[in-house]
């Protein structure tokens, strides 16, 4: 069973089409590109699959419920979380209190535990505690843990939101252009970090981004849309040689290739 499908997905704004009929699958453990020229819907498949946009037709199936028309609060406590193109950050508050906001997604402790300060409440806290000091450590924030995200540099403040999303424990996660904005050594570091958080934390990935580079690079499956549909899928290496991708982003010349 695939751990996210799309059936016949269709997202329409007054007369245009901004998704039309999109089917696809990601199995658990995939790094899984969606690209395409702007404008070809990425971000509405992405609003819409975590329920920011209700799809005008068609079914979004998540673990085997359909979740088409739950909210995003009720998506993301199932363990579907995403970022944004940009930075979603509560900027007066620390790496560390970031990333603390982030665990409440998945309520670990009743409103009478926290009341009453049980032994379970101090237990569930101190676990709580570990988590973040784990996901800090894996995205090499720990360092930095006290500062305000305000003051980090534009990679870090990229990276703090990737970690706020990895709070809530999910079981695919969607990254909305990770590279937006960044220099060649900060893209260098998310790329190995979203290589560590899938290697270490056995985390599904679906990420859209116009870096080729960074794409070919990570993703073991690459699904490309243009105008609202899908037109092709298939490994780095086969989206490279499509003749239908090349066209979309480059014109008619076949001899060009993707990199």
């Amino acid at each position: 069973m695939p751990l996210l499908e799309l059936k016949a997905v269709v997202k329409h704004f007054g007369g245009i089409r901004a998704l039309d009929r999109v089917s696809m699958k990601i199995d658990k453990g995939e790094i899984v590109g969606l690209i395409g020229p702007n404008g070809a819907g990425k971000t509405t498949l992405f609003n819409v699959v975590s329920g920011f946009y209700r799809p005008s037709e068609g079914r979004i199936v998540f673990k085997g419920e359909d979740i088409t028309r739950l909210k995003p609060f009720q998506i993301a406590s199932r363990g579907l979380t995403r970022t944004y193109q940009e930075t979603n950050l509560f900027h007066d508050f620390s790496v560390e209190e970031n990333v603390l906001i982030g665990c409440h997604l998945r309520p670990e402790i009743g409103f009478f535990e926290q009341l009453f300060a049980t032994r379970t409440a101090r237990d569930k806290e101190r676990m709580i505690k570990e988590k973040i000091s784990e996901i800090l450590e894996l995205l090499q924030l720990f360092p930095i843990k006290d500062e305000l995200a305000k003051n980090l540099p534009h990679g870090y403040q990229r990276t703090l939101g990737v970690a706020i999303a990895l709070a809530a424990e999910p079981e695919l996660l969607l990254l909305d252009e990770p590279f937006g904005g960044m220099s060649v050594e900060e893209t260098m570091s998310m790329m190995a970090n979203i290589r560590k958080i899938h290697e270490e934390k056995n985390e599904t990935v679906l990420l859209v981004e116009h870096d080729m580079k960074a794409v070919m690079g990570l993703c073991d499956r690459i699904i490309v849309l243009n105008f609202g549909a899908r037109i092709a899928e298939g490994s780095p290496d086969e989206i490279q040689k499509d003749k239908a991708v090349i066209e979309a982003y480059l014109g008619v010349d076949e001899d060009v290739v993707l990199h």
